[in-house]
């Protein structure tokens, strides 16, 4: 479904039978507009009982008083010049399946759903507890307030699918966020198993935190319900230079196949920056490592369920626009934001889910 409710809203609902009946998850994407417009689509989506966790692409000032999800990331980005700017917002919302929702430290963080296939958590808004520790202190903290909301949802690390991780300043202690992460993975084994794909992206957040993390993960209950790493066609496996996500993942279900690509930058085979100092170069050749990996799981760009692109400066979304006009992608659900990538001289970086029936 793709509506128009003001001037340049661009939006679309698109969702995912379960097995219980008439049960299903949906993803809603609403891109420019009004903040107003985001709250519809919202509303629209997480009405009659339905449970959603939302993120909101939005300045400080722009307010968030329209947005009840459960669990919401406000994602500010890391130019503080404009504080009252509205990208969209994005949103996962299920309905007619088992649900309720996840509290951690008197927040509600998430929601977890379930139907006879697996067992669902998605979270969203998760902050260290200790926000004067020090940035690799509250890296490790933000691990523990994921698995403190797993734990609620009667799930643990080992079936996490998908993280998000958005670092405050993230040009200045990415090896240290790291290390944290290593060390984290290196306790509870993750290296021995299933990595999670995952992005690390810079923006500031509402508290004042050195971190804010997302976290998608699913419990299967039947040996048909499995996810597994994916990798990417055209790009080594991050791995190799010890940034420890896997490059895409996909969990198969019995009524369809769920991808998520991880955030994808400007990376040649070999780990290095590929055009550096050239912003179009970055997004054509992001833009060809995405649909590399979607044509490798017999999947297009019309199969895409959700998109986010970070671009360095908000002074390159003409030059992104004029890309995706150029390569039939002006229905692509996507939310652009401004924000920094992990890498000084990284421009431009790209993540998707997308999802075929069977």
């Amino acid at each position: 479904m793709d509506n128009n409710f003001g001037k340049n809203l661009r939006t679309s609902s698109k969702a995912l039978p379960l097995c219980a009946k008439s049960a299903e998850i949906r993803f809603a994407v609403a891109e420019g507009g009004e903040i107003s417009d985001g709250a519809e689509l919202l509303a629209s989506v997480a009405g009659g009982g339905s449970l959603a966790v939302a993120e909101l692409y939005a300045g400080e000032s722009a307010g968030a008083s329209g947005f009840p999800s459960c669990g919401l990331t406000r994602f500010f980005g890391t130019q503080a010049g404009e504080k009252g700017f509205y990208r969209g917002m994005e949103a996962m919302a299920v309905s007619g399946a088992e649900g309720r929702r996840l509290e951690f430290g008197g927040k509600r963080v998430g929601i977890c759903f379930e139907d006879d296939c697996a067992r669902y958590a998605v979270l969203g808004g998760l902050f260290p507890r200790d926000l004067s520790a020090p940035k690799y202190g509250q890296a490790l903290d933000v691990f523990g307030a994921m698995e403190g909301a797993l734990k609620s949802a009667g799930m643990d690390f080992s079936n996490v699918f998908r993280t998000w991780f958005y670092n405050d300043g993230i040009l200045d202690w990415y090896g240290d966020f790291n290390r944290a992460r290593d060390a984290f993975f290196e306790k509870r084994g993750v290296f021995g198993r299933y990595v999670p794909a995952s992005t690390g992206i810079g923006s500031r957040n509402a508290e004042g935190a050195a971190i804010m993390a997302r976290a998608f993960a699913i419990l299967p209950k039947r040996p048909e319900a499995k996810f597994s790493a994916v990798p990417s066609p055209l790009q080594c496996p991050a791995l190799d230079y010890r940034s420890s996500f896997s490059r895409a993942a996909e969990f198969s279900h019995p009524n369809f196949r769920y991808l998520t690509i991880s955030g994808t930058a400007s990376i040649e085979p070999g780990g290095k920056t590929a055009h550096a100092g050239d912003i179009r170069g970055q997004i054509n050749l992001s833009l060809d490592v995405a649909g590399a990996i979607l044509e490798s799981r017999g999947m297009g760009w019309g199969d895409v369920l959700r998109s986010v692109a970070y671009l360095k400066d908000a002074a390159y979304e003409p030059a992104f626009a004029e890309i995706r006009r150029a390569r039939g992608l002006e229905k692509l659900p996507c939310v652009w934001i401004q924000a920094d990538v992990c890498r000084g001289d990284l421009l431009f970086e790209i993540e998707l889910d997308a999802a075929a029936a069977r």
